[in-house]
């Protein structure tokens, strides 16, 4: 069996491959991955079955770093070449579509029962330092952050999920008359109040949301607002981050309280010019 590096026609099927799978895999249709193997092995150089499928899971490992989906059932695997980042990117950028896609849990929003809220990513469930510093270099290289700001059906499902859920919070605290008063407020007085739905907590006290959200892992990278943050810290008992990740599968949440740098390193990334 071969030994010999990846060349670029062989990244180039086996990614193919993988998003052929993961297509189905999003849309709930049957697939057989050992028959995916099968089919590749003859057009490669002489690959065994495992270096395969280890090449598949390497392929989730960068998809995660891209804050994009994987395939669950191939556990992400690092320490992965550029060459594959580099097919990666190629793929997506010759099918632009699939990151333009709506999620399927974009359906039926406004009806939606509460979400999963769970801690916050911390220093004490952090991944290997290798592992979080490779995830981190590849999505600083492809400006995931940036990808996922721009992606405004994206941003607008994740708003209106986290608006069905404090509704429903709401509603479950026996607290109706408060459901009925949330405002999505980017929506109905558009950008620039620096959150993006008036809620309440259950004893009626302001609850001010932004909310951010990826189809990727919970460490993806996120874009925020030098007005946001100054609202964040004019308003500190009021507002919060709602964090929604993993959103085209099943979505899940984390919440963040300002400060914000008590949780995120905060990198400046444009400047102001002015003339003399």
């Amino acid at each position: 069996m071969s030994k010999a590096p990846w060349t670029d026609e062989e990244n180039y099927l086996i990614v193919a491959d993988y998003f052929a799978m993961l297509a189905d895999d999003l849309a709930g249709r049957p697939y057989n991955k050992a028959e995916h193997r099968r089919a590749l092995l003859p057009l490669l150089n002489g690959r065994s079955e495992g270096s395969v499928e280890f090449k598949h899971q390497n392929i989730s490992a960068v998809l995660k770093g891209l804050g994009e989906d994987w395939i669950p059932g191939y556990k992400p695997a690092f320490n992965f070449q550029t060459s594959l980042i580099d097919a990666v990117a190629r793929w997506l950028a010759l099918n632009p579509a699939w990151l333009g896609r709506m999620p399927k849990t974009a359906a039926g929003l406004r009806e939606a029962a509460p979400l999963w809220v769970g801690p916050a990513p911390t220093l004490s469930n952090q991944p290997p330092p290798q592992e979080l510093e490779q995830m981190l270099h590849v999505a600083a290289k492809f400006d995931v952050a940036g990808r996922d700001e721009r992606n405004r059906a994206l941003g607008r499902a994740g708003e209106e999920r986290v608006l069905a859920h404090e509704r429903a919070t709401l509603k479950a605290a026996g607290r109706d008359d408060l459901a009925r008063k949330v405002r999505w407020v980017s929506e109905e007085d558009g950008d620039g109040a620096g959150y993006d739905i008036a809620s309440f907590e259950r004893d009626g006290r302001p609850r001010l949301i932004e909310v951010k959200t990826t189809n990727g892992w919970e460490r993806t990278p996120f874009y925020i607002s030098r007005n946001e943050l100054a609202v964040a810290e004019e308003r500190r008992k009021e507002w919060c981050l709602f964090r929604l990740y993993r959103f085209s599968r099943e979505p899940k949440a984390f919440a963040l309280r300002p400060p914000l740098d008590a949780h995120v390193s905060l990198t400046p990334t444009t400047f102001q010019a002015s003339f003399h």
